[in-house]
């Protein structure tokens, strides 16, 4: 096995970052110390690095994430060229159905959410941009999913899943046989497994030429949905997947 080295600042670093980007507000250094473990000392120097960097500001008694660590993380939607692509499709989805759309890509077991358009109507979500959530509980997870072999996702996911609702799936071989499904029919969906009162249908939307794993997917508040309205959603989010991936392959 190939031996791996860590550099302790940057993963000091990486914690302390951790916890402004799950903030809603600036963070004391006491919380910060409380989170990280680190030093009074230690803890200080990083604080000034960063904020002489600008990834990090000071407000008040607190620190936020600074604009230019939103700078250089906004290179990470730029360098595929999926963004305009997902755009001018979300959009047109969103004419037509009034309802949101989201673009994902997998990082490890958890989906990443990487880009929104969203409806004239209000929905409680979870997808801000650069947040995460469980794969196996998520319409995007389960389509990102749906593309590893079985032996990939039994390296990749523990026998027993994490509950994020009571809905959820939480045994690895009920969620493989559900992938099964994906892979023959190219549709994912979940109901209330990730949040209550939302249900969620997905698609696998193809690789961008570095790598990254798209999914789309729509989120709609189950009294919104019936039969008839849930396979025309379904359809919908089936093709725009297929037209994005269409139109990467192109880039």
């Amino acid at each position: 096995m190939e031996k791996t080295y860590e550099v302790p600042a940057l993963r000091r670093t990486q914690d302390i970052l951790k916890v402004l980007a799950s903030a809603g507000e600036p963070v004391r250094v006491a919380t910060l110390r409380e989170a990280t473990g680190l030093s009074r000392s230690t803890l200080y120097l990083l604080l000034n690095s960063l904020q002489q960097q600008h990834w990090i500001e000071r407000r008040g008694d607190g620190y936020l994430i600074g604009v230019k660590l939103f700078e250089l993380g906004n290179a990470y939607v730029r360098h595929d060229g999926y963004q305009s692509v997902f755009r001018a499709l979300a959009a047109a989805f969103v004419a037509t159905h009034d309802e949101v759309v989201q673009l994902a890509t997998l990082d490890g077991t958890d989906v990443v959410y990487i880009a929104r358009e969203d409806s004239r109507r209000p929905v409680r979500l979870v997808s801000d941009l650069g947040s995460r959530l469980p794969a196996h509980c998520s319409a995007l997870g389960k389509a990102l999913l749906s593309t590893l072999s079985e032996a990939e996702l039994i390296d990749l996911l523990p026998e027993k899943l994490t509950a994020v609702t009571r809905r959820t799936i939480t045994r690895r071989a009920a969620l493989l046989r559900e992938l099964e499904a994906v892979r023959e029919t190219g549709q994912a969906s979940e109901h209330e497994e990730s949040a209550a009162g939302l249900a969620c249908f997905a698609a696998y939307a193809g690789q961008t030429a570095f790598g990254k794993r798209l999914a789309v997917s729509t989120s709609i508040p189950i009294g919104r949905v019936d039969q008839k309205r849930e396979k025309q959603i379904r359809l919908a989010i089936a093709r725009m997947a297929l037209q994005i991936d269409a139109r990467i392959r192109d880039l």
